[in-house]
């Protein structure tokens, strides 16, 4: 079961949304959430659904209520004369959760993302009211933070941007005044920074007959002294990271998850590696979760594209100013180890094939950190953590498309649009191949794209640019199969998820064998577990592999 508080009061099993009742019924279920499992009497619950004001049969009502969550499928239980309610799939609590660990901004908008309006909306009460204003403060705090982790992190301008939208909404509020006065300053708009002091003071006066309170007072002062210590100490080792997308979109869970990793150690290196689809956006992720730590490691944020460089641990050591390379490998690494441990460096190592070609290029500890990608999990390499990335959700993929074609492209037909962004399953280089294409026809329309788009069938006179730009990634992958594995990823190709035995049987190999070989194919992430024992094709790779099938029984 999955719950969600931080907007309007819902409830799914799977993927399917319960119906949860009337307003009173569903407030019954937020105040057993908000308790996390501590156990409400009935009298309890009737005190916090009506505050006071309640009805002459309440006690009875919210048994009622109780019993038809139940027969929902909420499995309030009964316990000490009342009822509790443990939820581990809860908005709120994964939102706390986010707000305890580190504050890096990657955690504070995985949380912030949580929302979806105003909490609790649609219920009323002086107990709902209450947690609507507490949750709204959390909400609020965290907003803050992530403007002061942006600034932390060199993102000025997009702090300014979003603590002009705070101030506005609570322009009583001193600390995002505070905040963008040290945004403005560090952007290199000491008057601007200082303007925003005076504004503050004459409204304060004016609304409060208050003066500004210590903290932007001593902003203020140490402004105008220009304070050396109000300007960050930039990295001063190589960066050789590639640029940042500026239309990455989503993968918020993830980038929190690497930024909380890749932080320096006294005795050790963190390795984190990402695995996916060829083209999922594995590289843009890296780089992206790269520049958001590189403040952590001045003396330097190396980048090494595996599949292109002849000689990484070359590559490596010059990126670190060794200019006399020793003539055997082992020695090179040798010497990479020594002159990297007590560095603040990060390594990004891109598009990796082998535990063996990764173990030499790992650096000495107590500073270094490093980042993988590659398209199938490296189970050799002790002490990695990994994270599987797998296609946009429908949401993200819409956002994508929007910042490709413009928002009212996609405004004109919003069902066509997220049927299209549905059925690239989220694929970040399908989804852009798309809205290329879309972007040379502008006379399109959703609907008729749907209808254009697509593989043609075998045998037609032209392939179109797009389909290219999108199976190009997947023939790559197909090249690095057995041929075993790559004709048993044409052949069961199908629309409906396929069984071990259905696989046996079309392949024909054993039971045994077939297990196997499906499970090499989730491994190079060109099949998904579906259930328990059958699996099933992305559309994408779907169409890729139907394409493939049809091709093999051309005649000639």
């Amino acid at each position: 079961m999955r719950y969600e508080l931080l907007g309007p009061v819902r409830a799914w099993r799977d993927d399917v949304e319960i119906e949860l009742g009337p307003p009173q019924q569903r407030a019954t279920l937020a105040v057993l959430l908000l308790q996390e499992g501590t156990p409400l009497t009935p009298s309890q619950l009737v005190s916090a659904l009506w505050s006071g004001a309640e009805p002459r049969a309440a006690i009875g009502m919210v048994r009622s209520y109780v019993s038809r969550l139940r027969h929902a499928g909420v499995p309030i239980e009964s316990a000490s004369g009342g009822y509790a309610l443990a939820a581990p799939a809860l908005d709120l609590t994964e939102f706390q959760r986010l707000l305890a660990s580190a504050r890096s901004s990657a955690s504070l908008r995985a949380a912030l993302a949580l929302w979806h309006g105003t909490p609790l909306s649609g219920l009323s009460g002086a107990y709902a009211e209450a947690e609507r204003v507490r949750l709204a403060e959390l909400r609020l705090t965290a907003r803050e933070d992530l403007a002061a982790a942006d600034i932390a992190e060199g993102r000025h301008a997009e702090a300014s941007t979003a603590l002009t939208d705070l101030i506005a909404e609570e322009p009583l509020r001193e600390r995002p005044r505070e905040l963008q006065m040290l945004a403005l300053y560090r952007s290199g708009r000491q008057a601007e920074a200082l303007a925003v002091f005076t504004s503050t003071q004459q409204l304060l006066e004016s609304e409060l007959g208050l003066y500004p309170g210590p903290q932007l007072k001593e902003m203020q002062r140490r402004i105008l002294a220009a304070d050396p210590t109000l300007t960050p100490v930039q990295p001063s080792g190589p960066s050789q990271l590639p640029p940042q997308l500026p239309e990455f979109t989503g993968r918020a869970p993830e980038l929190a998850t690497l930024v909380e990793a890749l932080k320096p150690m006294d005795s050790s290196v963190p390795v984190q590696g990402i695995e996916g689809l060829a083209a999922i956006g594995k590289t843009t992720l890296a780089v992206q979760a790269a520049h958001k730590v590189s403040g952590s490691f001045p003396d330097g944020r190396l980048f090494v594209d595996l599949a292109a460089s002849p000689d990484p641990l070359a590559e490596l050591l010059r990126g670190i100013g060794v200019t006399a390379l020793p003539g055997s490998s082992s020695e090179r690494a040798a010497l990479w180890r020594a002159r990297t441990t007590g560095l603040r460096l990060l390594v990004v190592l891109d598009d990796a094939r082998s535990e063996e070609e990764i173990r030499p290029l790992i650096p000495g500890p107590a500073g270094p950190a490093v980042l993988i990608t590659a398209r199938q999990r490296l189970y050799g390499l002790a002490h990695t953590q990994w994270t599987k990335l797998g296609g946009l959700s429908p949401s993200d993929s819409l956002t994508l498309l929007e910042h490709l074609l413009g928002p009212s492209r996609l405004a004109e037909d919003p069902a066509a649009s997220l049927t299209l962004a549905t059925r690239t399953a989220g694929f970040p280089q399908v989804l852009q191949a798309v809205a290329a294409r879309l972007a040379s026809r502008p006379a399109w329309t959703m609907s008729e794209a749907l209808a254009r788009l697509g593989r043609p069938a075998p045998g037609a006179p032209v392939t179109p640019p797009e389909c290219w730009a999108i199976e190009k990634p997947y023939e790559s992958t197909l090249s690095q199969l057995t041929p075993t594995q790559a004709e048993a990823f044409r052949s069961l190709a199908s629309p409906t998820p396929i069984s071990v035995p259905t696989a046996a049987s079309i392949l024909g190999i054993p039971l045994s064998d077939a297990a196997v070989l499906l499970e090499s194919l989730v491994d190079a992430h060109l099949l998904e577990p579906f259930g328990t024992d059958r699996y099933r094709y992305e559309e994408p790779l779907l169409m890729f592999a139907l394409g493939r099938q049809a091709e093999s029984m051309q005649p000639g």
